[in-house]
């Protein structure tokens, strides 16, 4: 009996990482949110945030989880997109993580009363990210997945598939760390 459970957790867990690496998110070619948010983390992530704002795609952009001593003059120079990071860009320092991301946005997204959000992160991190940020957010919220394509090794999509898996069943039993 326990050996049959245990082969059918196997077998539910490879076709759940089967459809979790066939659906990483793309791109969107979404015209235009209210904002846009972009965790900090992964490369590609701000200069994706930073291009969609240049084309107006969005009003503002929320960059979450930067670290201390980091500023808009830094981005700039790292990314370039200096008059768009001056205008429409706000520095989120309170984040530590994905879940602290996605409570950060949800007070940024709240304090604009903003209505649909674009969340730019790496395709690999798009499923967590979404399902932290849709448990943070009011309902009134729409989320744009906006997937900036990576070519994460194995073991990176392993681990990050298992912390979705873990983080859905705590935010299912309604428990926090």
């Amino acid at each position: 009996m326990i050996a049959r459970l245990i082969g059918l957790l196997a077998v539910a867990w490879g076709l759940g990482f089967a459809a979790f690496m066939l659906f990483l998110a793309q791109p969107s070619d979404v015209a235009r949110t209210d904002a846009i948010v972009v965790p900090t983390g992964g490369a590609g992530r701000i200069a994706r945030g930073l291009t969609l704002i240049e084309e107006k795609r969005a009003q503002r952009m929320l960059v979450t989880g930067v670290a201390p001593g980091v500023g808009k003059r830094d981005l700039a120079i790292a990314f370039g997109h200096a008059p768009a990071i001056e205008c429409c860009v706000d520095l989120g320092r309170q984040a530590v993580d994905t879940r602290s991301n996605a409570e950060e946005t949800a007070a940024w997204v709240r304090e604009h009363n903003y209505r649909s959000v674009r969340l730019v992160t790496s395709d690999w991190h798009m499923a967590r990210a979404r399902m932290e940020l849709d448990a943070a957010l009011d309902d009134n919220v729409t989320i744009i997945r906006d997937g900036v394509p990576t070519e994460p090794r194995l073991r990176q999509l392993v681990n990050e598939y298992n912390k979705l898996i873990l983080r859905r069943i705590v935010l299912w039993l309604g428990a926090e760390r």
